[in-house]
C-alpha cells in the first residue's frame, strides 16, 4: 500500500533543519519523514532553546511557590481538583504517560512516526509548553538516530489532542515501552542504550506536555495531504488517456467556457487537460453527430477542480497547524514584569483538522467515482457507442477481459463511500464528562489515509484500462498516430511494465504493476526515479 512504502528513499531534500517552532514547511516533514535517520539532521535554533529554558525556569519558579497550575500541582481531566504534593510531582509525569499508553491496532509505518516526532519537536520549540531542553533534545536525538517509537493507530478522540499515541511515543523517552531501532523492535529502554542514550526522568509539566496536542493527526493529514496533491495531478492525465481511448473532445476544456465560471482550480484543472492532450491525434474535433461527451470526461475540469478546493483548503489549513502549539496548559511570561501565568484553554482541540479531513476525504471518494465511471465506460461497449470492444478484449465471452477490473474498482468506491461519512460529526464524552465534546480528529485521518489507499488502486485500474483502449485505438487510427504530449509518457511508462492483453491471462500481476507505477508518479522526486 502506498500509504506504507517499504521503500528507502535515494533523494533528500535537504541536509539540515533547524527549528524554532514557526517556520517548519510541508517540504521539511516530507524530507524527514522519508529520510534515513540524520538526512536530513534536525536541530533546534538557538531562539528555540532560549525560549524553551525560559519557560522550564518558569515550571520550577511555579513549583517553588507552591502554587496550583492544572498538569503541574493538580491531576488531570476529572482530576483537575485533585492537588498533588512537590514530593509527587515527577511520579505524576510518569504516570501519565504509563496509564495513557492504551492504543490498540496495527502499528504507524514509519514515516508516519518520523513526521509525528519532528511535528511534536516543534511545537514544543514555541517556549509555551514548560517542557526542558533536554527532555526536547531527546526527541531530536531519537529522531536523528533512527530510534521509532511503537505508536498504534487508534485509541484518539482527538481531545485532549491525540493522547494515547503520544503516549507511546513518550514512554520510549522514558525507557518504555517499545521502538524500532536497526530493523528490530526492542524495548524503549533497549533502543535507547544501544543509540548510546540515555532515558529522562520526567520533570513538572512535561509528562501532560509530550501527550497533549494535535500531533498525530496533523502528521497523517499531512503526508496524505501532500499525496492527493500529485494523486491529483495524476487524475488529470489518467482522466485524459481516458478521453483518448473513447474519441473525446477537448472543446469542453475550451479557457473562454471556464472563464466564465471562474473557480481558481476548475480554471487550473481545465488548463492542465489542455496541456496533457496537446499535439494529440486521438481526440475529435468538432462532429455535428456527436456535439459532446458524457460528465465523466466533459466535467472533469468541474469535479476534479472542486476536489483540487479539498487538497488546497487542507494544504492551507496544515500549514498553519505545523508551527502552532497544541497543548495544555500554556506558560506565557510577561516580558516587562517576569509575571508568570498558566493559562488553560483548547488548542488541543482537533475540530479545524478533523473538518478538513473529512471534507479532503469525501474529495478523493469523489475522484475515485468519477475514474470508475470512465473504467466502466471504456469497458461497457454500449456506453462508449463500439468505439471499443466489450470489456477491452477480442472474443469476447471466451474472454471475460477487463470486466472484473471493474468490478474490484466499484468495490473500492463503495468501501469509499462509507468511509466518507464524516467522523467530525460524531462526539463522545469522557473523563466523566468534563471533556465532553471531541473531534474524532485522528479516527478522520486515519478514514483519508484508508479512502487515499483506495483512491491510488482506482488510478492504477484506469491507467491499466486506458493504455488497453489506447492500443484498440491504434488499430483503428494507425501506430503512428501520436497521444498528448501528457499522456504519451504515462502510456510509455504502462508499456514497459504492462503488455497488451491479447487473451485472459493472470490479471493480478498487471494490477500490481500498475500499483507500482501510481507509487512511482507520488514518491518519484524522493526515490530519485
Amino acid at each position: 500500500m502506498l500509504s506504507k512504502p517499504a521503500k528507502r528513499y535515494k533523494v533528500i531534500l535537504m541536509n539540515e533543519i533547524i527549528l524554532d517552532g514557526e517556520s517548519l514547511t510541508f517540504e521539511q516533514v516530507i524530507a524527514v519523514a522519508y529520510g534515513r535517520p540524520g538526512e536530513p539532521q534536525v536541530a533546534l535554533a538557538d531562539t528555540a532553546k532560549d525560549a524553551v529554558n525560559r519557560a522550564a525556569a518558569a515550571v520550577q519558579t511555579l513549583l517553588d511557590r507552591g502554587e496550583v497550575a492544572y498538569g503541574i500541582t493538580t491531576g488531570f481531566g476529572a482530576f483537575k481538583d485533585k492537588i498533588i504534593s512537590r514530593e509527587e510531582v515527577e511520579r505524576l509525569q510518569r504516570n501519565i504517560v504509563l496509564s495513557h499508553s492504551v492504543g490498540v491496532g496495527n502499528p504507524f509505518d514509519t514515516p508516519t512516526v518520523r513526521a509525528i516526532m519532528l511535528i511534536r519537536a516543534n511545537t514544543l520549540a514555541r517556549g509555551f509548553s514548560g517542557i526542558r531542553l533536554e527532555t526536547l533534545q531527546l526527541i531530536l536525538d531519537c529522531l536523528n538516530q533512527g530510534i521509532h517509537p511503537i505508536i498504534p493507530e487508534k485509541g484518539s478522540l482527538g481531545a485532549s489532542g491525540d493522547l494515547a499515541p503520544l503516549a507511546h511515543f513518550a514512554c520510549v523517552l522514558i525507557g518504555e515501552g517499545e521502538a524500532g531501532y536497526g530493523g528490530e523492535i526492542v524495548s524503549g529502554g533497549e533502543a535507547l542504550k544501544r543509540a548510546g542514550l540515555a532515558p529522562v526522568t520526567l520533570a513538572a509539566k512535561e509528562g501532560l506536555a509530550l501527550t497533549n496536542g494535535t500531533t498525530v493527526m496533523t502528521a497523517i493529514g499531512l503526508l496524505e495531504t501532500w499525496k492527493a496533491k500529485k494523486l491529483s495531478d495524476l487524475a488529470d492525465i489518467a482522466g485524459s488517456l481516458s478521453l483518448e481511448a473513447l474519441h473525446g473532445t477537448v472543446l469542453a476544456f475550451d479557457e473562454r467556457i471556464h472563464a466564465l465560471r471562474p473557480h481558481p482550480r476548475q480554471m487550473d484543472t481545465a488548463r492542465n487537460l489542455r496541456n496533457i492532450l496537446e499535439g494529440s491525434e486521438f481526440v475529435r474535433d468538432f462532429d455535428p453527430s456527436n456535439v459532446q461527451d458524457a460528465y465523466t470526461l466533459r466535467c472533469m475540469p468541474q469535479v476534479h477542480g472542486a476536489c483540487r478546493d479539498a487538497v488546497a483548503y487542507a494544504e492551507w489549513l496544515i500549514k498553519l497547524e505545523l508551527n502552532s502549539v497544541t497543548d495544555n496548559p500554556l506558560i506565557f511570561i510577561n516580558d516587562d514584569t517576569g509575571q508568570i501565568e498558566v493559562l488553560s484553554g483548547g488548542n488541543f482541540h482537533g475540530e479545524p483538522l478533523a473538518l478538513a479531513f473529512d471534507y479532503l476525504t469525501i474529495a478523493l471518494a469523489e475522484l475515485s467515482n468519477i475514474s470508475e465511471r470512465r473504467i466502466m465506460r471504456l469497458t461497457d461497449e454500449a456506453s462508449n457507442a463500439h468505439v471499443l470492444p466489450a470489456f477491452l478484449t477480442e472474443n469476447g465471452g471466451l474472454n471475460s477481459g477487463f470486466m472484473i477490473v471493474q468490478y474490484t474498482a466499484a468495490a473500492l468506491c463503495t468501501e469509499n463511500k462509507v468511509l466518507a461519512h464524516p467522523a467530525s460529526v460524531d462526539t463522545i464524552p469522557s473523563s466523566a464528562n468534563v471533556e465532553d465534546h471531541v473531534s474524532m480528529g485522528l479516527t478522520a485521518a486515519l478514514k483519508l489515509r484508508q479512502v487515499g489507499v483506495n483512491f491510488e488502486t482506482v488510478l492504477a485500474l484506469e491507467l491499466f484500462c486506458a493504455a488497453q483502449g489506447v492500443d484498440f485505438r491504434r488499430r483503428v487510427l494507425g501506430s503512428d498516430k501520436r497521444l498528448g504530449a501528457g499522456t504519451a509518457p504515462i502510456y510509455m511508462a504502462i508499456r514497459n511494465r504492462i503488455p497488451f492483453i491479447e487473451q485472459d491471462e493472470l490479471m493480478k500481476p498487471h494490477i500490481d504493476a500498475a500499483s507500482r507505477l501510481v507509487a512511482d508518479f507520488v514518491f518519484g522526486e524522493l526515490r530519485g526515479v
